[in-house]
């Protein structure tokens, strides 16, 4: 074999493999990248189609679950609201026979499109009117939260508890 034919012959083999090179780096790596990432965002966009067929699926009991909850809340007026508040928790002593020490209302404006009555709640009784207490308090229909319970011992055997209760009622302002 000639030593120019050689040469020629190993020049282009050189070229060859950097176009390869090339190729690879310049070509194909990056159309693969891409187009793993466009399996990812396909992927996402069928879960995100799913989860939005379910949810149109479930649109009625959506709706009426909020309905409900919006009629639950509380009224607009602060004092009718408090009123209301004040009322359950007398309801719910007595049918639990605890004796509540103290109740302190306080009104919080969080947002634009509704405000909060976050009640601290001072009672004291036995372990089974304080479950009781609680239990009404949370089955209640009332758009009331409980966000803090407390409970201590009065005496040296745990017969007389102390409860202290943060609660937390939604009140929607109309649009």
């Amino acid at each position: 074999m000639n030593i120019n034919k050689r040469q020629q012959l190993l020049a282009i083999l050189a070229i060859g493999v950097v176009a390869i090179w090339a190729g690879d780096k310049l070509l194909f790596t990056p159309l693969a990248k891409l187009w793993k990432q466009r399996v990812v965002q396909i992927a996402d966009l069928r879960k995100s189609v799913n989860q939005g067929a379910q949810l149109l699926d479930r649109k009625n009991g959506i709706h009426s679950r909020w309905d409900l909850m919006r009629t639950n809340t509380l009224p607009t007026e602060n004092s009718v609201a408090e009123n209301q508040v004040l009322r359950a928790f007398d309801r719910w002593s007595q049918d639990s026979r605890i004796s509540i020490t103290s109740i302190k209302p306080q009104w919080k404006h969080n947002a634009d499109d509704y405000v909060t009555l976050e009640c601290r709640v001072d009672a004291f009784g036995s372990l089974p009117t304080l479950t009781r207490f609680l239990y009404d308090v949370e089955k209640d229909p009332l758009a009331l939260k409980v966000e803090a319970v407390e409970i201590t011992s009065r005496d040296n055997d745990g017969q007389q508890l102390s409860l202290a209760l943060q609660v937390s009622g939604l009140s929607l302002t109309p649009q």
